[in-house]
């Protein structure tokens, strides 16, 4: 792969980046009492004292043309215990707000979701002699504004959000993280219409 080549693509993925940021803006606009006003809510019930508190802005692709941005706050990071089989188990919770969008650009619907997920993580490698790179998994639950979405009916509202994914932490005290994620939605057969929708997810996350 040459140089013109990756430039191509690096470019063709910061358009349609700023193309989801800006659809995550109108959604937000169109829909901010059910979305944004309920997230700065519940994310302001959280203690200020808490620590190791974190933000992630995450990316997301779905199947042909669905794709999305994600924000999340982290409230808490915590260590569950040590386990024989799994070494030190760390966990931590996370409040999001997702964007999804499907179809071609001015003719796409749009969506959006809030979601509360604890999140299990534990270290399996170090890379560079420094830096600890993890796996993780969670399921949480979500609330989806629109049940007909991306050509599919999801049948309920309320739906189970899983993940799966790998994280790297980076930085001078590791305050930093970049992950890659398998993320699927769906309502666990509790309505007899449950297609899912599955995301890969690119995510980077600060602490504070």
């Amino acid at each position: 792969m040459n140089y013109s080549t990756i430039s191509e693509l690096l470019t063709a993925f910061s358009r349609h980046f700023i193309t989801c940021l800006f659809s995550a803006y109108l959604t937000a606009k169109r829909n901010w009492r059910a979305g944004l006003i309920v997230f700065a809510l519940v994310l302001s019930s959280f203690s200020a004292s808490a620590k190791n508190q974190s933000m992630a802005i995450d990316y997301l692709h779905g199947e042909g043309d669905l794709s999305g941005v994600r924000l999340a706050y982290r409230p808490y990071h915590g260590q569950i215990t040590q386990i024989e089989w799994l070494g030190e188990v760390d966990i931590y919770w996370e409040l999001s707000i997702n964007f999804w969008e499907f179809g071609a650009e001015n003719q796409h619907d749009t969506n959006f979701a809030l979601a509360l997920s604890p999140v299990i993580s534990s270290q399996f490698a170090t890379v560079a002699n420094k830096y600890p790179l993890k796996w993780e998994f969670g399921i949480g639950i979500s609330l989806i504004n629109d049940t007909r979405f991306a050509g599919k009916d999801i049948g309920s509202h309320y739906q189970f959000e899983d993940r799966l994914g790998l994280v790297l932490e980076f930085g001078d005290n590791l305050e930093q993280s970049f992950a890659v994620r398998y993320m699927h939605y769906s309502n666990g057969g509790l309505n007899n219409k449950n297609p899912g929708m599955d995301f890969l997810n690119l995510s980077y996350a600060r602490q504070f």
